[in-house]
């Protein structure tokens, strides 16, 4: 490569990203953010998690509710009529 190619952006972009991935504060700095972006992503999930319990409980107990009616209707036996 001849010295005109390292002055290019894109070049001198690369160069200038690979010495600050090397450098130790900021090779700590992307490994502290993906722990903690993990960490967030693991929250978000036991988060969503708990509410899809609730809410599959809730519909559970719903439909449970729905369908005593129909059953203590049916174990009941149908009114006779008044003998007269």
């Amino acid at each position: 490569m001849a010295l005109d190619d390292y002055l290019e952006p894109e070049v001198m972009i690369a160069v200038a990203a690979t010495a600050a991935l090397a450098s130790p504060p900021v090779r700590k700095a992307v490994r502290k953010g993906a722990v903690y972006g993990l960490a967030g992503l693991m929250m978000l999930g036991d988060r969503v998690r708990g509410m899809a319990n609730n809410i599959a409980q809730a519909a559970q107990q719903q439909r449970q509710n729905a369908a005593s009616p129909q059953e203590t209707e049916a174990s009941q036996p149908a009114p006779q009529p008044a003998a007269t």
